[in-house]
């Protein structure tokens, strides 16, 4: 592992290719994400993360079905969530899981936390959206203590006290999985990130570029303040959504009908407008490089960079060509160029102590 770790993330829709027509089916959409994660691992890239969703026209409900599966398939590749939602899921069966993964993974797992952003998810799980934070606040409270502690009386506001409880297995080696609390707009989620010494990881897809800037600051100040290290110690995780091609122009002509189709970007600026302010990357293995390079002159030293790479109805096809790119031509010189730049005393990329660093 690197000191910068670098990946792709899917949120696991299953959407209408606008060039083909062709709709996959479910079956063909868990598969192409299982065929994602093997080709990253075979081009060299640190991680796979997946989303989770519980409606349509998502598929990956329960991450870790899939991600144990992906556990017995790789060897080196890190394998992780681009959320795991902390209000709808028990955080004692999130406990469990994640630790019953993180044996199977042998220390290749790693979370990141959120509320998620479909507020009619809460009542299928007995929960009410306006409760979010508290909810959030609460339920990590009790995942964090779960894992550090092998007996736990504990009773909150959200869900049934525990007496003496014990979840299992505990987590390997007595290391819990380590953990990324990601938003896109709240300073509480930063603030919880600080207050426990966790990583903190911003979407950065979609709003300008830089916009996430000055929650980033205050995560990195409010780490310090609550006695992790020094501000630049802090690990910080930053998405970002790619799709290249040799010619930066081809790039463009590939990927426009899948922005306009996109029920983000659709209907929207032009995509050479939303590519020029935003993250978002399209062009030339060039390009990307020096995009990514200008996020860590805004940001600072980072810890973790995930690209999107599937979106909008992509084929398997044309993600798996983002990815061997990435792997053989983009991440070789980030890895480079970032390590040269890169102030003393960062702390390198987490990973368990079980997973090896060369």
């Amino acid at each position: 592992m690197t000191a910068v770790q670098f990946g792709i993330f899917t949120i696991g829709d299953v959407t209408v290719d606008p060039v083909s027509g062709r709709r996959p089916t479910e079956n063909e959409r868990i598969r192409m994400m299982t065929a994602m994660a093997l080709k990253a691992e075979e081009v060299g890239l640190d991680v796979f993360a997946t989303g989770e969703h519980h409606n349509p026209p998502f598929v990956p409900s329960a991450p870790p079905v899939l991600l144990a599966n992906l556990a017995a398939r790789t060897e080196r590749l890190l394998l992780s969530t681009s959320t795991t939602l902390i209000t709808t899921n028990d955080p004692v069966k999130i406990a469990e899981d994640y630790a019953l993964v993180q044996h199977l993974a042998e220390g290749r797992l790693d979370l990141m936390t959120g509320r998620g952003n479909t507020p009619s998810v809460y009542p299928w799980f007995g929960q009410d959206h306006r409760d979010a934070i508290p909810l959030a606040a609460e339920n990590y409270a009790l995942l964090h203590t779960l894992w550090r502690r092998e007996r736990v009386t504990w009773q909150g506001e959200f869900r049934t006290p525990l007496q003496n409880f014990t979840s299992t297995p505990r987590p390997l080696d007595g290391v819990p999985p380590f953990v990324w609390h990601g938003s896109v707009r709240s300073p509480e989620v930063a603030e919880k990130a600080a207050f426990y010494g966790d990583g903190f990881f911003v979407n950065n897809i979609f709003a300008p570029t830089g916009h996430y800037k000055p929650l980033v600051e205050f995560y990195r100040e409010r780490y310090a303040h609550h006695g992790h290290g020094a501000p630049e110690q802090a690990v910080v995780g930053l998405g970002g959504q790619t799709f290249i091609k040799p010619r930066s122009q081809d790039a463009i002509n590939g990927f426009r009908p899948y922005y306009n189709n996109s029920p983000v970007y659709g209907g929207g600026p032009a995509l050479e407008e939303v590519a020029a302010r935003t993250p978002l990357t399209v062009g030339s293995p060039q390009h990307a490089i020096e995009k990514t390079l200008e996020f860590r002159e805004i940001y600072g030293d980072y810890q973790r960079q995930l690209f999107h790479v599937d979106h909008g109805g992509m084929p398997l096809e044309a993600a798996l060509e983002q990815i061997e790119i990435l792997g053989t031509e983009v991440v070789p010189v980030l890895r480079k160029e970032m390590e040269s730049i890169r102030r003393p005393g960062v702390p390198d990329a987490p990973v368990h102590p079980a997973v090896p660093r060369d």
